[in-house]
């Protein structure tokens, strides 16, 4: 039968001298001979010599077959599209440039053991060294201007590893997930070993990711990268090997447990797409892979600030301070989304009711809020204290996340004290815990609630659920989904392929500090993280940050004025805003910047927020928006990490530096009109030592 040659392969037969048109197998199929006769006839010659004629051309194609093969095999590359496979991993380019490698870190392929299908569209490899294995890359076009590969490798041993380092040291990254230090884009230093890619509490364990977290990056490169959910993924990186980001596959010493009779064979599979820009290759795979929210938010959370009694009061809450609260933002005429009463409003944690104590009179407390214009959330969670009533009751109908064996429930440690952790892979779980929070909307009028905690960093180290969870992450997902049906009002602080759920996601706990991590600086990274992951509704966490001690800039009672002022004005232009220190607690400068930032989000922001909240349940475009969306080739736009845009037209650029009062600002290519009143043609450009005041903050709109 015929066999067709790639380009390469004629390359080299012709180097050698050969014909690279010569691709045939003959084969001769003789007729009717006459009968044997004595003497041979004349009209017999030429039928034997055209019989010896082909059995020698026959020889000859099986000669060249051989030596084609033998050729092959001494081949050091094959090439699919514009991947090109060597033993040692894979590189990918565009017509000319080199935008995406991949190199192979826990075993070099095997060439030999490789072949194409017939279409040329894959490969598969069935070695590496002495051991089998299955690799296969499969490449398709979705769309005229994408290139995608489909790429898996499976182990045959037991208990191995496979591990995959992308070379990040040409290009720009983005995606993955919320951290402590958080950076736009991506920077990886020093060298990690590979950690469970899972949803942790970075304020409490800073060197894990958040509990905003999906296994996707995308690259200015025009290359975006995204693992499958099969695979139990590990993270880690070297950042003096070529910035080597390392996607480790294993099930040895991790929480990726096998599911009932699956053998410890591991995968590693993923999705390399290229585009022609880095907007298209981007919104092609988060509308493959981001589901889009039906609806949106309540829009008084998108207009009017929240106001939380926790960074305020902490855990010393009770009744006439929340009423105090309430008095105090009526006294000075703030407009109010609702009043969010946090951490211990109840007798132990696990109760699903006020304390008596220190609430005697909550009905009538929920009362007059609500007669003073005022909605209430209450602050939930997932554990179940061994102190509180409603633990026996949880151990009785198997409520809670058990030890390996099952027989007993896990404890964990978290900042309340020893806990059990609601097993929401139950549904009699999460039943019971809907209907307590359904009592305290019947009882109280309470319309919503804040879900706090949920990461995984909250499981036990060995446990087991009542359906098991191959990825621990998928805690997060079932705990946010409990909170869908509060989603107008609620907020959660883990997402993890949650996007579709309605209601705000809140950044992790921040420091009242100026920098990088956890602190003013680190904002504007997370918001445009949690965008380009396809969490659209944002919500920053706490004006000033959480007075945490030790973790303070300024007094142990009240954030540095300067840093407060800076962080107002900042949370004005993001899609929620939440007080808690409230702005009276300064003088009154602070107070005429605080009514003067709230009333330009009513007049100037919310507008655009709210048509982009709307747009995003119907193309999953985010409302935030990095600079490079409006200019995905500009080097410049893709590097800026303290500017953004709100659409396409609305830019915003805040001074985060401590003392300043000017700063440089990125005009990208378009036609720019200042807040004050300056116009910009000739872009892009860098506007050096641009001057704005405490009470200011830079916005550019793009004029069409």
């Amino acid at each position: 039968m015929p066999h067709s040659y790639n380009r390469d392969q004629l390359k080299h037969r012709a180097g050698r001298g050969e014909n690279p048109h010569f691709d045939a197998m003959y084969q001769v199929v003789p007729g009717n001979l006459p009968a044997a006769r004595g003497k041979q006839s004349k009209e017999a010659k030429p039928l034997i010599c055209t019989i010896l004629l082909g059995l020698l051309l026959v020889i000859a194609a099986v000669v060249a077959w051989c030596y084609y093969t033998s050729s092959l095999k001494k081949l050091n590359s094959f090439t699919i599209e514009r991947l090109e496979l060597y033993k040692d991993g894979f590189f990918i380019r565009n017509t000319t440039d080199l935008v995406f490698e991949m190199g192979f870190k826990s075993a070099p392929i095997d060439l030999e053991s490789c072949f194409q299908d017939e279409t040329g569209d894959g490969l598969n490899c069935t070695k590496s060294g002495k051991e089998r294995v299955d690799f296969f890359i499969k490449t398709f076009k979705p769309e005229d201007s994408i290139t995608c590969y489909n790429i898996e490798w499976k182990t045959v041993a037991l208990d191995s590893a496979v591990e995959h380092c992308m070379y990040w040291v040409d290009g720009h990254w983005y995606g993955g997930a919320e951290t402590s230090t958080q950076h736009w884009p991506i920077k990886i230093s020093g060298v990690v070993d590979p950690k469970p890619y899972v949803t942790g509490d970075v304020h409490s364990i800073r060197e894990g990711f958040g509990g905003i977290l999906e296994r996707y990056w995308v690259s200015s490169k025009a290359v975006a990268v995204r693992v499958n959910d099969s695979v139990p993924l590990h993270i880690g990186w070297n950042s003096s090997d070529k910035k080597a980001f390392c996607l480790h596959a294993r099930y040895k010493d991790s929480p990726f447990q096998l599911l009932t009779g699956q053998q410890p064979f591991v995968e590693l599979s993923y999705q390399v797409c290229v585009g022609s820009d880095l907007k298209i290759v981007h919104r092609y795979m988060a509308k493959k892979y981001f589901k889009k929210p039906a609806i949106t938010p309540s829009e008084s959370m998108f207009r009017y600030p929240i106001w939380s009694t926790w960074a305020l009061y902490k855990t010393e809450v009770n009744q006439d301070k929340v009423l105090h609260y309430a008095e105090k933002i009526k006294k000075y005429q703030f407009n109010i989304s609702h009043i969010e009463i946090d951490d211990r409003y109840s007798s132990s944690y696990g109760e699903f009711d006020f304390d008596p104590v220190k609430f005697p009179n909550a009905s009538e407390m929920l009362q007059k809020l609500r007669d003073d214009g005022f909605q209430v959330t209450l602050w939930v969670h997932p554990f179940v204290n061994y102190n509180s009533p409603n633990f026996v009751k949880g151990i009785e109908n198997s409520y809670f996340v058990m030890d390996p064996s099952g027989r007993f429930p896990a404890f964990v440690e978290w900042w309340n004290g020893i806990a059990t952790v609601l097993d929401f892979t139950n549904p009699e779980t999460t039943d019971w815990f809907q209907k307590r929070l359904e009592h305290l909307r019947s009882k109280y009028g309470v319309v919503s609630f804040k879900f706090d905690a949920g990461e995984t960093s909250y499981l036990p180290a060995e446990f087991s659920t009542h359906q098991p969870l191959s990825d621990p992450s998928m805690f997060s997902k079932l705990y946010a989904e409990t909170a869908a049906l509060y989603c107008k009002l609620a907020e959660v602080r883990v997402g993890y392929r949650t996007q579709m759920l309605p209601f705000f996601v809140r950044m992790i706990d921040r420091d009242s500090v100026w920098g990088y991590e956890l602190g003013l600086k680190s904002l504007i990274p997370t918001a445009l993280t949690m965008s380009i992951l396809g969490y659209h509704f944002i919500l920053p966490d706490m004006i000033g940050g959480n007075l945490y001690p030790n973790k303070t800039d300024g007094s142990d009672d009240i954030p540095d004025r300067e840093l407060y002022i800076r962080w107002l004005e900042l949370s004005a232009f993001l899609p929620a805003m939440q007080f808690s220190i409230p702005p009276w607690r300064y003088d009154a400068e602070v107070l005429r910047i605080a009514y003067k930032f709230t009333q330009l989000r009513e007049s100037l922001v919310v507008p655009h927020i709210l048509r982009l909240a709307e747009e995003s349940t119907k193309t999953g475009n985010p409302i935030i928006r990095p600079l490079w969306w409006i200019a995905p080739g500009d080097d410049k736009a893709q590097k800026v990490d303290t500017q953004f845009l709100i659409g396409d037209n609305l830019m915003v650029a805040p001074i985060l530096e401590k003392g300043k009062e000017t700063r440089d600002i990125y005009l990208p290519e378009g036609k720019w009109w200042s807040f004050n009143g300056d116009v910009f043609h000739k872009t892009p450009t860098h506007l050096r030592d641009f001057a704005v005041n405490l009470d200011e903050v830079a916005y550019f709109v793009r004029m069409i």
